[in-house]
């Protein structure tokens, strides 16, 4: 026996080799292991951008015989997101640590019963900020879905799953709810129409509370008769209705707060009215400045300001108030919980939600009072036949895992166009406008509360020709492919004069 082999039959003789050889077998099958279930994590995460925490299908409940009709959602699949209950399953909240420290739901929501009365199936659960409490879409625990129109940058949230659930075509439509803007600043983000209703006008029963004065059940649609049908099934409406005179109204100073150029939205809203039949002249105003004059409560929060300031202070002011509002009955809900189980949530969410338990607010009644002359002002605007009209969100989606420190402006400026809705309780659906510099633009359109079936049948009837005047670039061209000089000044005189 030569030298080598008789070492090879030492070394195959020692037990001590045979648990190195058996230790590293393990480690190369434990390393193949994991990068086979990233690999699958990824490649699953790709088939459904992310957007879900949980695949299950609640069928609908059955069509009735004929000659019955059809039920109207026939056809129809949607998603929920991650505050909705569903019975036998632990609603997460968007968080891990929600969904280890509660049990199973014993009933199911009941706009997610109403959604399946009327034909619909539902496909899962989508992911959510945690605990509903951030404006990215952005969740520590199950990831970030991927926005379909911008893959390098947030969805948007906190509905965010939702929205892109939607916006891939994944389900025909989806539910979420809209706190301080949880639904419509992903519709905007994402490219879809989204709609949050009226305060109070749609059940919550089975819906976790982040803030009750604030909290709705909204839905979000890609197609406009699919958004129009769902709205009127989720707040129980007539679908025949007779057609009313229109009257829109023009926030401009809101509009200077987007970086979007007046010709792509302002623009498309009067050019398609001038199509239409059974609306009036849009008219415009100075929103600031008219709610500076009739909610005389606001006063108390807003800062000093010069008087070409004092509008967007108004604004700031009433961001202040929905955002105070939302910590107060965010800690009566779950200050408990917070302090017991400390979970560990994304480092934004985090400073929001201990900046909200740990708050302490002197005088609640002066909140509800802006929130009670809020409502009122707003109807005195619109009464029956007015909607507001505003951009959805004045900036485009940030870059995904951006510092946070760099867009604290970017929060003020969208909060002073989330607030009008969320405070007043009114209604408000974002609509699609294209894009510009690559980001989607939004449009939204609010009416006062209780005013929803006017406002659904409003965005139905003026969407298609919005989307024409979209279509043709949201530019006035002349025949060398130029813009028309004369075209835009005028349009720019008409915005400067109102």
């Amino acid at each position: 026996m030569s030298f080598s082999d008789r070492q090879l039959s030492k070394l195959a003789s020692n037990p001590r080799v045979w648990v190195v050889i058996g230790v590293s077998l393990a480690g190369v099958l434990v390393l193949v292991e994991v990068q086979r279930r990233r690999i699958r994590a990824k490649s699953s995460v790709n088939e459904d951008f992310g957007a879900f925490v949980a695949r299950f299908e609640l069928l609908p409940f059955p069509q009735p015989p004929p000659p019955a009709a059809r039920l109207p959602l026939s056809g129809l699949a949607f998603a929920i997101s991650d505050n909705i209950d569903v019975k036998n399953y632990v609603t997460g909240y968007g968080s891990t640590y929600w969904k280890r420290t509660h049990k199973a739901a014993e009933i199911t929501a009941m706009a997610v019963t109403t959604m399946l009365k009327n034909g619909s199936t539902c496909k899962g659960k989508t992911v959510m900020d945690e605990l509903g409490f951030g404006i990215l879409g952005e969740n520590r625990s199950y990831g970030t879905p991927i926005n379909p129109q911008k893959p390098s940058h947030v969805p948007g949230g906190s509905s965010s799953g939702s929205a892109v659930a939607v916006a891939a075509h994944l389900v025909d439509f989806a539910l979420g709810t809209d706190t301080t803007g949880c639904i419509r600043l992903p519709s905007s983000f994402c490219g879809i129409l989204g709609f949050r209703p009226s305060h109070g006008v749609v059940s919550t029963i089975g819906v976790l509370p982040n803030s009750q004065s604030l909290d709705t059940v909204g839905c979000l649609a890609s197609d406009p008769s699919v958004l129009h049908r769902v709205g009127h099934v989720l707040l129980q409406l007539n679908f025949l209705a007779p057609k009313t005179t229109r009257s829109l109204i023009i926030a401009d100073d809101l509009f200077q707060l987007s970086k979007v150029p007046i010709q792509k939205t302002v623009h498309v809203v009067r050019k398609a009215t001038e199509k239409l039949s059974g609306y009036k002249t849009p008219r415009h105003m100075n929103f600031g400045h008219y709610i500076a004059s009739n909610v005389p409560s606001l006063k108390r929060f807003c800062e000093e300001s010069t008087s070409q300031q004092h509008g967007i202070s108004t604004m700031k002011a009433l961001s202040s108030v929905m955002l105070l509002l939302q910590r107060y009955e965010f800690k009566t809900n779950h200050e408990e919980w917070i302090r017991s189980v400390k979970p560990k949530l994304g480092s934004d969410i985090s400073n929001r939600v201990w900046a909200a338990i740990n708050t302490t607010q002197e005088n609640v009644k002066s909140l509800y009072k802006v929130r009670t002359e809020m409502r009122a002002a707003l109807q005195s605007l619109l009464k029956d036949d007015g909607i507001l009209v505003i951009p959805t969100v004045a900036d485009p989606p940030i870059k995904l895992n951006t510092k946070k420190g760099l867009f604290t402006e970017v929060y003020d400026r969208t909060h002073a166009l989330l607030n009008i809705a969320s405070l007043s309780g009114g209604c408000q659906v974002a609509v699609p406008f294209g894009s510009h510099d690559d980001s989607p633009i939004s449009v939204s359109f609010i009416a006062s509360h209780g005013a929803d079936k006017f406002l659904l049948d409003t965005v139905l009837d003026m969407y298609s020709s919005l989307q024409e005047e979209v279509g043709t670039l949201q530019l006035p061209y002349n025949t060398n492919g130029n813009i028309d000089a004369a075209e835009l000044l005028k349009e720019k005189v008409c915005f400067l004069y109102h």
